[in-house]
Protein backbone atom coordinates (compact mmCIF):
# COMPACT_ATOMS: atom_id res chain seq x y z
CA UNK A 1 0.00 0.00 0.00
CA UNK A 2 1.28 3.78 -0.85
CA UNK A 3 2.75 5.94 1.90
CA UNK A 4 2.49 9.42 2.44
CA UNK A 5 3.91 11.62 4.40
CA UNK A 6 1.96 14.63 5.97
CA UNK A 7 3.45 17.70 7.46
CA UNK A 8 1.13 20.06 9.46
CA UNK A 9 1.01 22.38 11.74
CA UNK A 10 3.34 25.20 13.18
CA UNK A 11 6.41 25.05 14.81
CA UNK A 12 8.20 27.01 17.80
CA UNK A 13 11.41 28.39 18.13
CA UNK A 14 11.99 29.04 21.40
CA UNK A 15 13.51 32.82 22.93
CA UNK A 16 13.93 31.55 26.77
CA UNK A 17 11.89 28.86 28.77
CA UNK A 18 8.15 30.62 28.50
CA UNK A 19 8.46 32.74 25.18
CA UNK A 20 8.84 31.31 21.37
CA UNK A 21 8.33 32.57 17.88
CA UNK A 22 5.73 30.80 16.26
CA UNK A 23 2.37 31.16 14.07
CA UNK A 24 -1.42 30.71 14.19
CA UNK A 25 -1.49 27.63 11.77
CA UNK A 26 -4.14 25.40 13.36
CA UNK A 27 -3.09 21.92 11.67
CA UNK A 28 -6.77 21.59 10.52
CA UNK A 29 -5.85 21.39 6.75
CA UNK A 30 -3.10 18.56 7.83
CA UNK A 31 -5.82 16.66 9.53
CA UNK A 32 -8.70 17.03 6.62
CA UNK A 33 -5.43 15.86 4.03
CA UNK A 34 -4.71 12.50 6.55
CA UNK A 35 -8.16 11.65 6.68
CA UNK A 36 -8.96 12.27 2.74
CA UNK A 37 -5.59 10.45 2.18
CA UNK A 38 -6.46 7.74 4.05
CA UNK A 39 -9.64 7.23 2.27
CA UNK A 40 -7.81 7.24 -0.78
CA UNK A 41 -6.37 4.27 0.26
CA UNK A 42 -2.70 5.47 1.49
CA UNK A 43 -1.06 4.44 4.61
CA UNK A 44 -0.47 7.67 6.50
CA UNK A 45 2.41 9.10 8.88
CA UNK A 46 1.62 13.18 10.11
CA UNK A 47 4.88 14.81 11.73
CA UNK A 48 2.75 17.15 13.73
CA UNK A 49 3.64 20.36 15.12
CA UNK A 50 1.91 21.57 18.72
CA UNK A 51 -1.75 21.78 17.77
CA UNK A 52 -4.81 20.87 19.87
CA UNK A 53 -6.57 19.26 16.54
CA UNK A 54 -7.26 15.84 16.45
CA UNK A 55 -5.98 13.53 13.72
CA UNK A 56 -7.69 10.62 11.79
CA UNK A 57 -7.56 7.51 13.36
CA UNK A 58 -5.40 5.18 11.50
CA UNK A 59 -2.94 7.72 11.15
CA UNK A 60 0.53 7.21 12.49
CA UNK A 61 0.98 10.96 14.01
CA UNK A 62 4.63 11.91 15.45
CA UNK A 63 4.22 15.04 17.28
CA UNK A 64 7.48 17.61 16.76
CA UNK A 65 7.70 21.31 18.89
CA UNK A 66 10.80 23.15 16.87
CA UNK A 67 11.69 22.58 12.94
CA UNK A 68 14.76 21.26 13.52
CA UNK A 69 13.08 18.54 14.99
CA UNK A 70 9.98 18.43 12.19
CA UNK A 71 12.99 18.33 9.47
CA UNK A 72 14.64 15.08 11.17
CA UNK A 73 11.33 13.17 11.93
CA UNK A 74 10.60 14.14 8.19
CA UNK A 75 13.89 12.73 7.04
CA UNK A 76 13.36 9.55 9.11
CA UNK A 77 10.04 8.38 7.75
CA UNK A 78 11.02 9.98 3.88
CA UNK A 79 12.27 6.94 2.70
CA UNK A 80 9.54 4.53 3.61
CA UNK A 81 6.90 7.05 1.52
CA UNK A 82 5.57 7.17 -1.71
CA UNK A 83 5.07 11.12 -1.24
CA UNK A 84 4.87 13.98 0.62
CA UNK A 85 2.64 16.91 1.14
CA UNK A 86 4.11 19.65 3.02
CA UNK A 87 1.25 21.78 4.75
CA UNK A 88 2.96 22.14 7.65
CA UNK A 89 4.18 26.30 8.21
CA UNK A 90 7.29 25.83 10.21
CA UNK A 91 9.55 28.54 11.07
CA UNK A 92 11.63 29.89 9.26
CA UNK A 93 13.67 31.65 11.48
CA UNK A 94 14.81 31.11 15.07
CA UNK A 95 16.76 32.89 17.70
CA UNK A 96 20.58 32.51 17.55
CA UNK A 97 20.33 32.75 21.29
CA UNK A 98 18.49 31.04 23.28
CA UNK A 99 18.13 32.21 27.38
CA UNK A 100 17.82 29.19 29.83
CA UNK A 101 16.42 32.10 32.44
CA UNK A 102 13.25 34.09 31.59
CA UNK A 103 14.09 37.49 29.83
CA UNK A 104 13.22 40.63 31.81
CA UNK A 105 12.18 44.03 31.41
CA UNK A 106 15.29 46.07 31.08
CA UNK A 107 13.77 49.86 30.55
CA UNK A 108 14.88 49.45 26.97
CA UNK A 109 14.99 47.81 23.61
CA UNK A 110 15.22 43.74 23.42
CA UNK A 111 17.00 42.91 19.93
CA UNK A 112 16.97 39.92 18.84
CA UNK A 113 19.43 38.40 16.40
CA UNK A 114 17.60 35.28 13.92
CA UNK A 115 19.03 32.59 12.04
CA UNK A 116 17.40 30.63 9.41
CA UNK A 117 15.88 27.33 10.33
CA UNK A 118 16.26 23.97 8.14
CA UNK A 119 14.56 23.81 4.89
CA UNK A 120 12.61 20.88 4.88
CA UNK A 121 10.98 20.38 1.79
CA UNK A 122 14.46 21.09 0.20
CA UNK A 123 16.55 18.65 2.49
CA UNK A 124 13.70 16.19 1.18
CA UNK A 125 13.95 16.74 -2.39
CA UNK A 126 18.00 16.65 -2.14
CA UNK A 127 17.45 12.95 -0.25
CA UNK A 128 14.43 11.27 -2.71
CA UNK A 129 15.03 8.58 -4.90
CA UNK A 130 11.25 8.20 -5.61
CA UNK A 131 9.28 10.23 -4.31
CA UNK A 132 6.69 12.68 -5.52
CA UNK A 133 6.95 16.01 -3.14
CA UNK A 134 4.30 18.95 -3.03
CA UNK A 135 4.47 22.31 -1.03
CA UNK A 136 2.23 24.67 0.06
CA UNK A 137 2.83 27.83 -0.43
CA UNK A 138 0.88 30.98 1.96
CA UNK A 139 1.61 34.31 0.31
CA UNK A 140 -0.46 37.45 1.85
CA UNK A 141 -0.55 38.50 -1.70
CA UNK A 142 -1.43 35.30 -3.52
CA UNK A 143 1.33 35.98 -5.89
CA UNK A 144 1.74 32.52 -7.94
CA UNK A 145 4.74 33.96 -9.03
CA UNK A 146 6.14 33.54 -5.61
CA UNK A 147 4.34 30.23 -5.22
CA UNK A 148 6.43 29.21 -8.59
CA UNK A 149 9.61 30.77 -7.60
CA UNK A 150 9.40 28.76 -3.99
CA UNK A 151 8.51 25.57 -5.84
CA UNK A 152 11.54 25.58 -8.43
CA UNK A 153 13.62 26.92 -5.31
CA UNK A 154 12.88 24.20 -3.46
CA UNK A 155 12.61 21.52 -6.52
CA UNK A 156 9.60 20.29 -5.54
CA UNK A 157 6.90 19.01 -8.17
CA UNK A 158 3.39 20.98 -7.21
CA UNK A 159 2.60 23.85 -4.92
CA UNK A 160 -0.61 25.03 -3.53
CA UNK A 161 -1.35 28.17 -2.83
CA UNK A 162 -3.60 29.61 -0.16
CA UNK A 163 -3.41 32.99 1.79
CA UNK A 164 -3.71 34.09 4.81
CA UNK A 165 -7.86 33.89 5.51
CA UNK A 166 -6.80 30.01 6.08
CA UNK A 167 -4.80 30.57 9.26
CA UNK A 168 -7.27 29.09 11.88
CA UNK A 169 -10.32 28.86 9.54
CA UNK A 170 -12.28 25.64 8.52
CA UNK A 171 -12.04 27.06 5.19
CA UNK A 172 -9.88 27.97 2.42
CA UNK A 173 -9.26 29.00 -1.13
CA UNK A 174 -6.32 26.81 -3.08
CA UNK A 175 -4.86 26.97 -6.46
CA UNK A 176 -2.85 23.99 -7.13
CA UNK A 177 0.43 25.04 -9.77
CA UNK A 178 2.94 23.28 -11.67
CA UNK A 179 6.92 23.94 -12.41
CA UNK A 180 5.47 25.82 -15.51
CA UNK A 181 3.78 27.73 -13.57
CA UNK A 182 -0.06 26.82 -15.08
CA UNK A 183 -2.56 26.15 -12.42
CA UNK A 184 -3.55 22.85 -12.57
CA UNK A 185 -7.20 23.95 -10.77
CA UNK A 186 -8.40 25.83 -8.13
CA UNK A 187 -11.13 24.87 -5.33
CA UNK A 188 -13.10 27.43 -2.50
CA UNK A 189 -14.91 25.76 0.38
CA UNK A 190 -14.09 23.66 3.65
CA UNK A 191 -10.81 22.43 4.33
CA UNK A 192 -12.15 18.83 4.59
CA UNK A 193 -13.62 19.20 1.11
CA UNK A 194 -10.93 20.89 -0.73
CA UNK A 195 -8.05 18.21 0.74
CA UNK A 196 -10.40 15.68 -0.57
CA UNK A 197 -10.45 17.09 -3.94
CA UNK A 198 -6.74 18.16 -3.30
CA UNK A 199 -5.47 14.11 -2.99
CA UNK A 200 -7.65 13.78 -6.63
CA UNK A 201 -5.50 16.54 -8.26
CA UNK A 202 -2.35 15.28 -6.97
CA UNK A 203 -3.41 11.55 -8.13
CA UNK A 204 -4.09 11.90 -11.16
CA UNK A 205 -1.02 14.60 -12.35
CA UNK A 206 1.42 11.78 -10.98
CA UNK A 207 -0.18 9.27 -12.64
CA UNK A 208 -0.01 11.13 -15.98
CA UNK A 209 3.24 12.45 -15.11
CA UNK A 210 5.56 9.52 -14.51
CA UNK A 211 8.68 11.42 -14.59
CA UNK A 212 7.73 13.62 -11.65
CA UNK A 213 9.35 13.03 -8.26
CA UNK A 214 12.34 11.83 -9.47
CA UNK A 215 15.21 14.00 -9.26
Amino acid sequence: MPRILITSGPTREYLDPVRFLSNASSGQMGAALAEAALGEGYDVTVVSGPVPVPYPQGAEVIRVVTTEEMAEASQAVFPSCDGVIAAAAPCDFRPKVFSPEKIRRSGGQLVLELIETPDIVASLVAQRTHQWIVAFALETDLSREAAVAKLRRKGCDLIVLNGPSAINSAETAVEVLDPSGDVLGSRTGPKREVARWLLKVFRTYFDRSPGAGVS
